[in-house]
């Protein structure tokens, strides 16, 4: 589903949609700023215009047809020469260009077509687009990070009193340091088991290095926000199962439905996507 957002560009609302991780500005709305009679289709039968699409597409579209797109090419900046963005997708597999109806209707671009795109109008545009598209990025980030940090706060509060709860109902009295430390890593990785399927020990032996060789972190600093908030749950969850004097087996089984349910929910829901948008 696509994620809408907008930014404002010399007084003109300029929508941007987001479908699968990528960044498509809408060149409908920035077509609003340029005076006179002009379309998108004037611009796309310009040869630079379509020299520096197939660039483009050859650097991050591994599905591009270049046999087609040399014959647009040489056809390209002749005075019979017409093309639409429909035709464009349809004949090269274009994935820069996007022609959507329905809500959000309109033309879109991928943000480094849209800024090239953005120059056509006017120098000045580009530079305020550019600007607007960057603060636009940088609330998210920041947004993302506050998120990160509040679900990080509230794991590590929960995670005292889970452990509080170990301490009080199964560790025994006057047994060693690493005793202790086992039965915690133990409890641990029973949480680890109901959420992601493995132990940390596992999960390290499977993930430790990265695609790039690079050591990666440990299993909850590579967690989703939603997974966090679930692990925060169980923690306090099996506190009172603790409490309550259930056996690991039977808590395994109990915080594993949990886990489920909560994250079918949490994936589910449409009040949290909401929230995601803003």
């Amino acid at each position: 589903m696509s994620k809408k957002k907008t930014i404002e560009v010399k007084g003109n609302v300029i929508t941007i949609l987001n479908e699968v991780g990528l960044d498509y500005i809408s060149l409908t709305d920035m077509l609003k700023s340029k005076e006179g009679d002009f379309f998108i289709s004037d611009w796309l039968r310009n040869r630079n215009t379509v020299e520096f699409l197939g660039i483009w597409e050859s650097v991050y579209n591994p599905d591009f047809n270049y046999g087609e797109f040399a014959i647009i090419k040489s056809q390209a900046g002749l005075n019979s020469y017409k093309l639409s963005v429909k035709d464009w997708v349809l004949k090269t597999n274009a994935i820069g260009l996007k022609a959507k109806a329905g809500r959000y209707g309109g033309t879109y671009a991928h943000s480094d077509i849209a800024f090239e795109f953005g120059m056509w109008i006017s120098a000045e545009f580009k530079i305020y687009l550019i600007k607007e598209f960057k603060r636009l990025k940088e609330e998210e980030s920041n947004r993302l990070n506050l998120e990160w940090d509040i679900q990080r706060t509230l794991s590590k509060i929960n995670y005292k009193i889970h452990t509080d709860a170990i301490k009080e109902n199964i560790v025994p009295k006057l047994i060693s340091k690493s005793q202790i430390n086992f039965i915690y890593a133990n409890e641990a990785d029973l949480l680890n088991v109901a959420l992601f399927g493995k132990t940390a020990k596992q999960w390290k032996e499977d993930s430790s290095v990265g695609s790039e060789g690079e050591k990666k972190g440990n299993m909850r600093d590579e967690a989703s926000i939603e997974q966090l908030v679930v692990l925060s749950n169980m923690e306090s969850i099996n506190a009172l199962l603790i409490e309550q004097g259930l056996s690991q087996k039977d808590r395994l089984v109990q915080l594993n439905k949990v886990a489920i349910m909560q994250m079918k929910s949490l994936l589910a829901n449409e009040t949290l996507r909401k929230l995601g948008d803003e």
